[in-house]
């Protein structure tokens, strides 16, 4: 009985020294014009005196106030990533935080790559978790143009727990967009083939029935080409490829719908049914953002020159 008694006072206590810490934690975080110091890891352990999860927290709700306060994130990314380093060193089976860096850190390519390390300390403690790897597969064909790199990192959370069925459709577009149509074509047979019912298996034919659409519009595209050069100008109109004289082609490929092929409002040749290519798609407006971001280099030389 007096163990107990001892054991209950000590718990007590322990939960006591918890919430008196939290109260004590300062509710503003530090701004970019006053970062202040941040310790490493190590020394935030040490320091933490074996409450790694309350120092955790600290730091948490620092980078939660940096991206939801009135200044925002935007020039912040890396004392939100030094923020969320920490916060994942200490504790690094918490979820969401992996996530939140991946949507914050997009001031710098540098950022975003500290994002991508982030992701993979996620997916080292969270390995059946898809969206740490469909985070990880988006920075790296969105913001930073690596498509090989993409489809390798999305791949395997096809089939994961709650992982989306469209997974496996867009790993093959990432494959389509460096490596040719046969290896996504060939990948997407081979999901057919271990596809777990007809849903799946339905929802995969369709795509390889895309990258059929694709394979003709392809020989448009090229066949477009040598008119620009032979006529010195773009075709008003598809058929005008097998109307000239003499033709670039005998005869348009088919549509494999029974449709026809058409321009686009973008001036992509398409097919009528589809009415979009087999590629990932970036409009206008997210061109420019990425450029601007590859603009601003590294981040490195600006921290340099603020220290």
């Amino acid at each position: 009985m007096l163990r107990r008694g001892l054991q209950t006072i000590v718990l007590i206590g322990v939960a006591c020294a918890i919430g008196f810490s939290h109260a004590q934690l300062p509710i503003q975080p530090k701004t970019s014009e006053s970062a202040g110091y941040l310790p490493g890891p190590e020394v935030a352990r040490l320091a933490s005196l074996g409450f790694d999860a309350l120092v955790a927290d600290f730091y948490w709700f620092q980078a939660v106030q940096i991206a939801g306060g009135p200044q925002g994130p935007v020039g912040q990314s890396h004392r939100i990533g030094a923020l969320v380093d920490l916060v994942t060193e200490l504790d690094p089976w918490v979820d969401h935080p992996y996530r939140f860096a991946a949507l914050w850190m997009t001031d710098d390519v540098a950022a975003i790559r500290m994002a991508n390390e982030l992701l993979w300390r996620g997916i080292e403690h969270h390995p059946d978790e898809w969206r740490n790897r469909f985070y990880l597969a988006f920075n790296h064909y969105f913001y930073l143009g690596e498509h090989a790199e993409a489809a390798e990192v999305l791949e395997p959370a096809i089939g994961m727990p709650k992982a989306p069925r469209y997974l496996g459709r867009l790993v093959a577009r990432l494959k389509g967009q460096d490596q040719g149509l046969d290896v996504p074509a060939a990948f997407l047979r081979e999901l057919i083939a271990r596809a777990p019912d007809g849903y799946a298996r339905a929802h995969y034919e369709r795509a390889l029935d895309e990258i059929e659409t694709e394979r003709r519009a392809r020989v448009l595209d090229r066949a477009r080409e040598a008119f620009r050069e032979r006529h010195g100008r773009d075709i008003e109109d598809v058929a005008e490829l097998v109307s000239v004289a003499p033709p670039i082609l005998r005869k348009l490929p088919e549509e494999p719908h029974g449709a026809d092929w058409k321009i686009d409002d973008r001036g992509v040749i398409v097919s009528s049914k589809l009415r979009y290519r087999y590629r990932p798609k970036i409009d206008a407006s997210n061109r420019e953002i990425i450029q601007s971001i590859h603009e601003k280099g590294t981040g490195e030389e600006e921290e340099e020159g603020g220290s």
